[in-house]
């Protein structure tokens, strides 16, 4: 039995990464402190680490409820504190009562810095209100080159931990009858669209699993994954049911508001 088969295979590079982390911290006896996780890979790293008694690990995104955070991997005799994570946290400055500014905007705005995603923490936003968590290590070239989202100036304002807002998060539940578990008879069933719509948008790299591009239709969904469509949200499977008596799948699903 290897740890490989309790975990998806494309899921197997980032589990030798966590392998090789581990061994880093064994071999040198120092902290290894990771980029952004996003919650899928903190699981991963929790259950390879988490119950090592000679190595330990930590995790912070730095707002409470934080979804995408840093894991430090640290030997047992070593006492983390919260400098250790190098976060650095922002207000956005913009003219918030003539332009509405987005998460996929501010996101893509980040991403076109050309900085790796894991690089950034959470985009908090609330009534207008919007704040971002970086690793402290772009952050002053984040500064120096945000100078716009969309059509809005911007400008990057340093705040503390304790600034940080609860960004407004809300799931509708919904109980749906589905053929299979296939990705695109579940994403075609919770958005209603076609499955003639829907295959080809997960062929082109629009459609995630547990945060990772899946760009086969066919691929199973299980419960507890996190399933996002571009251009339609995010949802999740909150339970599977089972079949019924004409062999469909009954399943509970929430959908991001």
């Amino acid at each position: 039995m290897t740890i490989y088969q309790h975990f998806r295979r494309e899921e197997h590079d980032f589990i030798d990464a966590v392998l090789e982390w581990k061994e880093d911290v064994l071999t040198q006896y120092a902290p290894k402190l990771t980029d952004f996780l996003d919650p899928r890979e903190q699981q991963i790293v929790e259950s390879i680490v988490g119950h090592d008694g000679e190595v330990k690990v930590q995790f912070s995104g730095g707002a409470d409820g934080a979804e995408r955070k840093r894991a430090l991997l640290y030997p047992d005799y070593y006492e983390p504190s919260a400098e250790d994570f190098q976060l650095t946290f922002y207000d956005l400055v913009y003219p918030s009562k003539f332009v509405t500014v987005e998460h996929p905007q501010i996101l893509g705005t980040l991403m076109s810095l050309g900085l790796r995603r894991s690089k950034y923490g959470d985009i908090l936003i609330n009534e207008g209100r919007i704040q971002l968590i970086l690793a402290s290590e772009i952050a002053p070239y984040v500064e120096m080159n945000m100078q716009s989202v969309g059509k809005a100036k911007v400008t990057l304002k340093s705040i503390t931990e304790q600034d940080l807002i609860q960004s407004k998060e809300e799931w509708v539940e919904q109980s749906l009858t589905v053929s299979s578990l296939r990705l695109d008879v579940v994403l075609s069933n919770i958005y209603r669209l076609s499955r003639q719509k829907v295959q080809p948008f997960i062929e082109q790299g629009n459609a995630k699993v547990n945060w990772k591009v899946v760009d086969q239709p066919s691929f199973e969904c299980k419960e507890g994954d996190i399933l996002s469509l571009r251009g339609h949200g995010r949802s999740r499977i909150l339970m599977i049911e089972g079949k019924t008596k004409k062999e469909k799948w009954r399943i509970v699903v929430g959908i991001q508001k």
